[in-house]
């Protein structure tokens, strides 16, 4: 019997994302040997100071199970996303600032969220942003063999979904914590789903230990870079507060924004 998740709940898994957002706990292509790494955190590194990061896959490697987390390295195009757990005030100031800059982003949403603002799940999807799928439950869907909980963990999102917009749920799938199987990818492919990482982040998801302005603009705009999938979450006071100076700053450096959806449709 399923049970909804708790705010508790979400904030413990997102804990266990600082491990991933950071540096990467999972093995890495060349310890492993495998086309994907089996049980892996979605890792990766940045080398360089505006370059793309070195992550735990290749795009190449990432894109025979359907699964994103870069675009096209030679164009100035940005991805913006945002995992939403639950809702604690902040969204809405981050889709003013979306809209204000005409920016469409994608958000990654689980059965909590659905259940406590589907008002905001409205404004979204009226407003001509993506709404993905992030589970029920945000369980690590990588310790989950059975393909019927694997897919029960999806079709509970899209149903109630379904229910708050009358609309189907976009076939966009984000894994919680970043954890992942080859297995896991081949399940999220064989159900019509595209998988999306992300390339660029960093720790904004401790709502009692906020970054500073100054810190999140250094990390966001240090670390940018062509073709960047970034998240960030919807939770972050730091976020909504410094998203329009964020966006604004971006569009100096000569970035552009696309759809999620565009990745792998080229």
């Amino acid at each position: 019997m399923f049970l909804t998740i708790t705010r508790r709940q979400i904030l413990a898994g997102l804990a266990v994302a600082a491990l991933v957002v950071v540096g990467g706990v999972g093995m890495t292509l060349a310890q492993s040997g495998a086309a994907v790494a089996v049980g892996s955190d979605w890792g990766m590194s940045f080398p360089q100071a505006g370059q793309p990061p070195v992550a735990n896959a290749t795009a190449e490697e990432l894109a025979a199970y359907d699964a994103f987390y870069l675009g096209d390295t030679a164009e100035k195009r940005l991805y913006l996303t945002f995992d939403a757990g639950y809702e604690n005030g902040h969204t809405a100031a981050i889709l003013d600032a979306l809209k204000k800059h005409g920016v469409p982003a994608a958000f990654f949403v689980v059965g909590h969220y659905l259940e406590s603002a589907p008002d905001l799940v409205r404004r979204m999807v009226a407003e001509g942003h993506t709404v993905g799928n992030h589970t029920y439950h945000h369980p690590d869907m990588s310790a989950i063999a059975e393909r019927p909980i694997f897919s029960q963990e999806l079709t509970l999102v899209e149903t109630k979904f379904k229910e708050i917009t009358g609309q189907e749920l976009p076939k966009v799938y984000r894994p919680p914590q970043g954890k992942y199987s080859e297995e896991n990818l081949r399940m999220a492919q064989a159900a019509g789903y595209r998988t999306y990482f992300w390339s660029l982040a960093y720790v904004d998801w401790y709502v009692d230990k906020q970054p500073t302005r100054q810190q999140a603009l250094d990390k966001l705009l240090g670390r940018v870079h062509n073709g960047a999938v970034v998240l960030l979450h919807s939770t972050s006071a730091t976020n909504a507060a410094v998203l329009d100076e964020l966006l604004t700053k971006w569009k100096e450096m000569g970035y552009t924004f696309g759809s999620l959806e565009e990745l792998g449709n080229a």
